[in-house]
């Protein structure tokens, strides 16, 4: 992997004024410069976290539900502390909680349980359902999602719809859709196109047509499982580990990248050449067709334009933390440009980031060491002029891979 250590002396930074900074800013960036988030809160089992490994995190509203190894969480977000925990002691009816959504219509907290199956909490009452009593076809849970009245389980073993109201259970395995593998990573619905995605180990991405019950394939092309041999022909490897769709764009992550797509073209989202912080991820939250936030083994790294392609990294550095802004000046530049760095202070509280959410203004990221919650004051998308946050790297960049 290549590293950009940025090397800015005191005596530069001494007599860059920011009318100076600004325009270098803008001979490099002509089209502006991204939202930086600078301002972070942290949560661990010191402030009221029942484990550090959070595994889910769901944003709704003022509540703010974590799902960690050894119980489930709610933040209220106004006051900004944990209220409420619930492990097996009181009721919860597996320890280790890997996805997380929530039913507008009624408020019900939907769980899945990795290795303890489906729970809803309603109220303050779990009902629980597995195997044994039930449709859902595997108790290890990776992921669920609402799509209307329907809960879409993610398992190890396929994926399994459920509508509480009927209790009516559909079970989805290489048997009846196109999974050459059965190895549900998650599940995804999106409302406008009413149709739901999984993201499958070793079977790419299926989605899945609501209106039609019809499935579509999104496979890699070129059929390698070593490398990406060829770039912008389809998922970039079949091994997916997340995807989300949103405004017309369905954004996918995997073990070796990351990959966007817009339903006529393919654009594939690598580290060295592109702004991924690391080949290897765990799961990608979309904002909007222009923005997502890929959580991977050494930070977050959140895409927030195309034109020009711009990337957020955001890494620790040791106790603290760094964005870095990366851009592709030139549509023919085949690396991205770093053109300013942020010390933020710890954003993330640990660089194995696991899961993401956004809402409003604000982002959320669960890593093997708490969570961390990005205050997006002043936040805009996409980009816009702006004076430098940051250091401007200048020609004393150093490479190394």
């Amino acid at each position: 992997m290549m590293r950009v250590i940025i090397k800015v002396s005191a005596a530069v930074l001494a007599v860059l004024t920011p009318v100076a900074a600004f325009a270098e800013a803008t001979h490099a960036s002509p089209r502006g410069l991204p939202y930086v988030y600078t301002k972070w809160k942290h949560f661990t089992i010191e402030n009221g976290l029942p484990n550090n490994h959070v595994f889910a995190v769901r944003s709704n509203g003022n509540d703010l539900w974590v799902g960690t190894e050894n119980g489930l969480a709610l933040i209220d977000k106004r006051q900004s502390k944990v209220v409420k925990v619930w492990q097996e002691k009181d009721g919860l009816p597996f320890r280790s909680i890997a996805g997380i959504d929530v039913d507008k219509n009624t408020g019900d907290v939907w769980l899945g349980l990795f290795g303890g199956g489906l729970a809803r909490l309603s109220g303050d009452r779990f009902d629980h359902w597995h195997q044994l009593n039930s449709g859902l076809v595997n108790d290890v849970v990776y992921d669920v999602v609402m799509e209307h009245e329907n809960v879409w389980c993610a398992t190890t073993a396929g994926a399994s719809r459920f509508n509480p109201k009927t209790g009516e259970w559909a079970i989805f395995t290489e048997k009846n859709a196109p999974m050459e593998e059965i190895w549900n990573y998650a599940v995804d619905y999106d409302p406008q196109a009413n149709k739901v995605f999984l993201a499958i180990w070793g079977s790419g991405v299926l989605e899945y047509d609501v209106a039609t019950d019809r499935w579509q394939e999104y496979v890699d092309p070129d059929g390698e499982m070593e490398i990406d041999l060829y770039r912008d022909d389809g998922v970039n490897h079949v091994i997916v580990t997340g995807v989300t769709s949103i405004d017309g764009a369905m954004w996918v992550s995997s073990y070796f990248g990351g990959t966007r797509y817009d339903g006529r073209s393919w654009l594939g989202l690598p580290d060295i050449e592109g702004g991924l912080p690391s080949l290897f991820n765990n799961n990608v939250k979309g904002r909007s067709a222009h923005e997502a936030w890929f959580c991977s083994d050494k930070g977050a790294g959140a895409i927030v334009d195309l034109d020009p392609e711009t990337w957020v990294q955001y890494v620790r550095d040791g106790r603290g933390g760094r964005a870095i802004v990366k851009q592709r000046l030139k549509p023919e530049d085949k690396t991205l440009t770093t053109v300013e760095v942020v010390e933020t202070g710890v954003n993330a509280p640990h660089s194995f980031i696991v899961n993401a959410d956004v809402e409003g203004n604000d982002v959320f990221l669960g890593t093997s060491h708490g969570l961390g919650w990005g205050v997006g004051e002043g936040y805009y998308p996409r980009l816009k002029e702006r004076p430098l946050i940051g250091a401007a790297p200048k020609a004393d960049v150093a490479t190394q891979r």
